[in-house]
């Protein structure tokens, strides 16, 4: 596995040195090129340097153990380094393993997120509001950027469904596992009995997609505009700057009415239908590996329940990985790095052991 990690090196050296050319810099689109192979390349690269490094020690303090004639305390001295440097050798190892795992290709991507209330009514409604506001603090504290889509408002200030973009670096890299159902468990503001009620929201997480990769033929589309609903009565009640946008063969169906302009909601609306169709193209070429087998975190299976939120107990936790958090506030406001990396470090394990088996 590691036998090309020399031809890596070299590389991330030939992609460091063109980084440096005044060449480069002045052309914006291949500048961005060598960015993004030198972001892939940096931490498989330093992560060999280390394990050069570990292996140099060990083989270093084998040699001295080897030609004997060492003193009681330098020799254990000299044991105690051999020990370690072959400890590190062994994660070091590993996480090299971790790193040389094929990428997902769409990892870079920027994400739109769709939240849709399910089962429970206005309560599910509040509580697609909470979650919402927890991704958007979260990508807050990324330097991500949140543009909403397209909102249905209730008027309670839930959410009957809400689409939204995030841009940032890596944002569908981390966000990818928050797609499935997500369940919530507390007594609502209603409840004059202090009954807990539970209900659930669905979340979905696209990659962004690119023109050039999906080609819609205009014909294939209806585009409809309306007046725009909402809480409230705003302007969108007075104009017909909604957009409903159907595409025929597909039968998909897109709506946005978050912007005065009709123009501007139908742009809204091309991204989210064309991030839909690179979803379920990607869903249609994954089909028979995911039949043959299943990671333990998967990224995309909305009929499951992925995660309970229990406002009485105060917890949090994944069905996925039987991960629970008791830092519930914390994770509501947006810190979900603890929650993301314990999937990630699942989903990684999961895959390494797939690909033992595979070489096996």
């Amino acid at each position: 596995m590691f036998e090309n990690l020399a031809v890596f090196e070299q590389r991330y050296e030939e992609v460091n040195r063109k980084l440096c050319d005044p060449a480069a810099l002045a052309d914006p689109q291949e500048y961005a090129v060598l960015m993004k192979e030198y972001k892939n390349l940096e931490p498989i690269v330093h992560k060999y340097r280390e394990y050069q490094k570990a292996e140099a020690a060990c083989g270093e303090a084998k040699t001295l153990l080897a030609e004997g004639g060492l003193d009681k305390e330098f020799k254990d001295l000299v044991e105690q380094e051999w020990e370690q440097a072959r400890k590190d050798l062994e994660r070091l190892s590993e996480e090299l393993k971790i790193l040389l795992l094929p990428r997902d290709p769409n990892d870079d991507r920027n994400v739109i997120v769709e939240i849709r209330a399910g089962a429970g009514g206005e309560e599910a409604a509040l509580f697609s509001s909470v979650l919402f506001r927890m991704y958007s603090m979260y990508a807050e504290s990324r330097g991500w950027k949140v543009e909403i889509l397209n909102a249905n408002e209730t008027e309670l200030g839930g959410y009957k469904e809400i689409s939204f973009m995030i841009t940032g670096d890596g944002a569908y890299s981390r966000l990818k596992y928050e797609s499935g159902v997500h369940r919530v468990q507390r007594v609502p503001e209603t409840e004059t009995q202090g009954r807990v009620h539970t209900s659930t929201a669905t979340v979905a997480v696209l990659p962004e997609a690119d023109e050039v990769e999906i080609d819609i033929n205009p014909s294939d589309l209806q585009i409809d505009t309306y007046r725009a609903s909402g809480a409230g009565g705003q302007h969108v009640n007075k104009t017909e700057s909604a957009i409903r946008i159907t595409h025929l063969p597909t039968g998909l169906i897109v709506e946005c009415q978050d912007e005065r302009s009709q123009f501007k909601n139908k742009d809204k609306a091309m991204k989210i239908l064309r991030s839909r169709l690179y979803e379920a193209e990607q869903e249609k070429q994954n089909a028979e590996f995911a039949a043959q087998r299943r990671s333990q975190v998967g990224t995309g299976d909305r009929s499951e329940r992925i995660r309970t939120y229990n406002y009485p107990q105060g917890r949090i936790t994944d069905h996925r990985i039987g991960l629970t958090v008791y830092k519930f506030d914390d994770m509501l406001n947006g810190n979900l790095d603890e929650m993301i990396d314990a999937l990630i470090t699942a989903d990684r394990t999961a895959k390494l052991q797939d690909s033992m088996e595979q070489q096996a």
